[in-house]
């Protein structure tokens, strides 16, 4: 089983403490290492149980931070990591958008689970989040649609850290067998697709370390 991306091993998510279920997991985690595309299996609160080596390459430029690494949660690194624009191309469309849709819906349907309202309540300190969150996210529903808002079979832009692929994009390609399900777990694969030409990885400037997260798809409140 991979490490977490950009620091230590995360230690391991409780499970149903039965041989069987300890013994296809970790098969499915040597399953998981033959991939050469990024994937991870989450939770339903999007923690991060198993992630492979493709995943760590993609994201091993991210700096340490207290609640954010990929490799720990992965919402929480959409939403609150101040270089997950480095790795996530067109980061709000793209990534932050949908992943914001994903957990209204988790919340409207578990309102009262601890580790969800535990997130509501960062987007609620940051003033710009939350405008996204309340304003425009259902705004973006309505443009897109609530297909254009799913994860699942989305094409999305990766600003890769190895040149030859660089900017490219991946297929989201998102799979729960049986045994996962039942575990409430789903994987999660970046099926990358080959560059059509060669091309730099683009680098944008990063934020100071503890800056906050803004998103540009609804104005200041005080703008």
């Amino acid at each position: 089983m991979a490490h977490q991306a950009g620091g230590q091993r995360p230690a391991p998510r409780p499970v149903p403490d039965t041989c069987e279920t300890q013994a296809y997991l970790q098969d499915y985690a040597a399953l998981l290492d033959f991939l050469s595309c990024p994937s991870l299996v989450v939770d339903r609160h999007w923690n991060v149980v198993m992630a492979n080596s493709a995943f760590e390459t993609l994201f091993r430029g991210v700096r340490p931070h207290p609640t954010a690494m990929p490799g720990d949660n992965f919402l929480r690194f959409v939403l609150f990591h101040p270089d997950a624009g480095e790795v996530l191309g067109e980061h709000e469309p793209g990534w932050c958008l949908p992943m914001l849709a994903q957990f209204r819906s988790a919340l409207e349907t578990c309102g009262h689970d601890h580790e969800l309202q535990a997130v509501r309540r960062d987007i609620a300190q940051d003033p710009i989040m939350e405008a996204a969150y309340r304003q425009g996210l259902p705004h973006w529903i309505r443009a897109v649609g609530e297909a254009g808002s799913r994860l699942d079979g989305a094409v999305r832009l990766l600003l890769h850290p190895d040149p030859r692929r660089g900017r490219t994009e991946c297929r989201i390609v998102e799979e729960a067998p049986q045994p996962l399900r039942e575990l409430g777990y789903r994987r999660l694969s970046m099926v990358l697709r080959d560059p059509r030409r060669p091309a730099a990885p683009v680098r944008r400037p990063r934020r100071p370390r503890g800056a906050a997260t803004h998103l540009t798809v609804v104005t200041s409140p005080d703008g």
